[in-house]
């Protein structure tokens, strides 16, 4: 028995809004040192951006990120610092 290879991922572009989040919550990897936690929270904060999800402080308590060595306000505040960059 063989197993098959894994279905292609398509890369979005460098200067799309969902590549800026990605890359912005990566700056937080001493903080967030798990790596699916990075992704759980990029894909909040990208739908918050979009109008559909809830702000950093509210995503920060209800999804289960594990963070390290930072307040959750204080991950909060620096969360909606970069995000007010990017929009």
């Amino acid at each position: 028995m063989s197993t098959l290879p894994p279905p292609k991922v398509k890369k979005s572009p460098e200067d799309s809004l969902e590549s800026k989040v990605y890359a912005m919550v990566e700056t937080f990897k001493d903080n967030i040192p798990t790596p699916s936690d990075r992704n759980r929270l990029s894909y909040c904060l990208l739908k918050y951006l979009n109008g559909e999800g809830d702000a950093p402080i509210i995503t920060l308590k209800t999804s289960k990120i594990g963070f390290e060595g930072i307040s959750k306000e204080e991950l909060a505040k620096k969360l909606d610092v970069e995000l007010s960059k990017i929009k």
